[in-house]
């Protein structure tokens, strides 16, 4: 029995999830410039030819990567600002962010992608295409530690610094995840604490 319209399109949509996975992989141990098409088809185990019907270029391949980045930096912006409670809502953030990145397979290399061209700009125009998001991102991490401090469970100090401090604090998580596994990455608990300076 021939497969229907929508088991075709689910086979596509997982075969080009397979491509996406495996570049990420890549992206993230070799950088954007040292990574062809063919090295992404390798470590995926998929033929090139493959891989091009899905993406026609690596450009186009790392602009999805670029994207679902910036979405998901301005989908944790918005819920975060969204919340009243500063406190609560680091604590969620905390819990959604440091959980993918032990517990879901790629989701710390998909983070060192992200700096990578941030920091980079490689390709060209990889930076702006993140930039406002991670502003607006940061932004909000700045308000709800604000709202925190208001409400007694933060440390005094310069918001902005505190967000910095936050914000080392996972990028370094990231990369103990990569060197040692799952179990170097800190309980949101520690991390609060850490940043709450032995508060609630």
């Amino acid at each position: 029995m021939p497969r229907t319209a929508a088991q075709n399109e689910a086979l596509r949509t997982a075969s080009r999830e397979t491509v996406f996975t495996h570049a990420v992989r890549i992206f993230a141990r070799r950088g954007y410039a040292a990574t062809s098409m063919r090295d992404v088809a390798n470590e995926a185990g998929i033929s090139v030819g493959l891989i091009y019907r899905h993406y026609a270029t690596k450009e186009e391949l790392f602009a999805d990567v670029l994207g679902r980045a910036a979405a998901g930096l301005d989908d944790a912006a918005r819920e975060i600002a969204a919340a009243d409670d500063g406190y609560v809502a680091l604590t969620r953030f905390l819990e959604l962010y440091l959980g993918g990145v032990a517990d879901i397979d790629g989701a710390a290399e998909f983070s060192v992608v992200a700096n990578q061209a941030f920091l980079s700009d490689e390709p060209p125009g990889a930076r702006e295409r993140l930039f406002a998001s991670h502003l607006d991102f940061r932004q909000a991490l700045e308000t709800a530690i604000s709202r925190a401090q208001r409400d007694g469970h933060c440390p005094t100090g310069d918001p902005a610094a505190l967000t910095v401090v936050l914000l080392s604090l996972l990028s370094g998580a990231v990369t103990m995840r990569m060197c040692l596994g799952p179990s170097a990455v800190p309980p949101p608990t520690m991390v609060l604490h850490l940043l709450n300076g032995g508060g609630r």
